[in-house]
């Protein structure tokens, strides 16, 4: 027999009954201690008033919070606070649509707070299954040209393991504490500091040494052209120099970072100018981009 439980603390004149808890089940079980409603079926679901839009929006003063399924739309509706909010289920990712991030300074990533849309690409020669996002890592629009030297394009730049990423505006680098100017530590990038993992979800990572190198090697890049007339459109954002964090080169050099160390104070990066295109290996306290990759 489904049991009612009902813990009452006061009951007041009129229709009103204050309530610690309630439990609803088939188990004969006390509600759960943080539960205010506590309904424990295998075989029944949670109901809530089905109504039309016209229907809802006659509600007086709804609270925030407050839930209907709206019979019109076929969805759960939330009240907001502000207004009437339909609950849309969030579509599987599949490589080729957009990535809408919301970037928050608090998250210890993000230099500056903004959402930015990613394209997102396969098929590129040398990793064909793998997903790649179509610009850097914190850019505001993808790059007009190959030697494009303006910051909106350029995103963000990141130290070796490290996960906090830095803004150059050309003049200021936010954030502008004390940069780290020596790294040495026996590590590959790992995931709980990788910015794409923190910042793009789980599945998203900085590329592998092995996996620069293949679309490098496959795509016959010689100079810069082979990366800009990718799908990836990669371009030269510049670096951010190891010894004081400042602004290098941007508009004529592409540093990108694997997450493949060479040595304690050197790590593996995809490097570009007019005249090359190679696997590099640099100073691991050097600033440069990311492109981020998922299987």
């Amino acid at each position: 027999m489904k049991s009612i439980f009902l813990s009452i603390l006061l009951i007041t004149t009129g229709l009103s009954i204050s309530i610690a808890q309630v439990g609803i089940n088939a188990d004969g079980t006390s509600p759960n201690p943080s539960a205010g409603l506590d309904v424990k079926f295998t075989d029944k679901g949670l109901l809530p008033p089905r109504m039309t839009t016209a229907q809802r929006n006659a509600i007086t003063s709804p609270a925030a919070g407050l839930v209907i399924f709206n019979t019109d739309e076929n969805r759960l509706n939330v009240f907001n606070g502000v207004g009437w909010e339909s609950v849309i289920p969030t579509p599987a990712f599949g490589c080729g649509l957009s990535l809408t991030i919301n970037h928050v300074v608090a998250g210890g990533v993000a230099p500056v707070n903004k959402t930015v849309i990613y394209g997102t690409t396969d098929g590129i020669p040398g990793e064909t299954s793998k997903c790649w996002i179509t610009r850097n890592l914190g850019a505001s629009q993808q790059a007009t040209a190959v030697s494009d030297a303006t910051e909106a394009s350029a995103g963000w730049y990141w130290q070796f393991n490290l996960k906090q990423g830095y803004k150059h505006d050309g003049t200021t680098r936010t954030p502008s504490t004390t940069w780290i100017s020596s790294i040495n530590e026996n590590s590959n990038w790992i995931s709980d500091k990788d910015p794409c993992t923190l910042e793009l979800g789980t599945g998203w990572r900085i590329p592998t040494y092995t996996e620069w190198f293949n679309v490098d090697a496959s795509g016959g890049w010689t100079t810069w052209n082979g990366p800009w007339n990718s799908l990836l459109k990669m371009h030269a954002a510049g670096l951010l120099s190891y010894s004081d964090g400042s602004l290098l080169n941007r508009g004529s050099n592409g540093n990108y970072w694997s997450s493949t160390q060479y040595s304690n104070t050197n790590g593996w990066n995809l490097y570009f100018s007019s005249s090359f295109c190679y696997m590099s290996v640099n100073n691991k306290a050097s600033g440069f981009s990311l492109r981020c990759i998922r299987d």
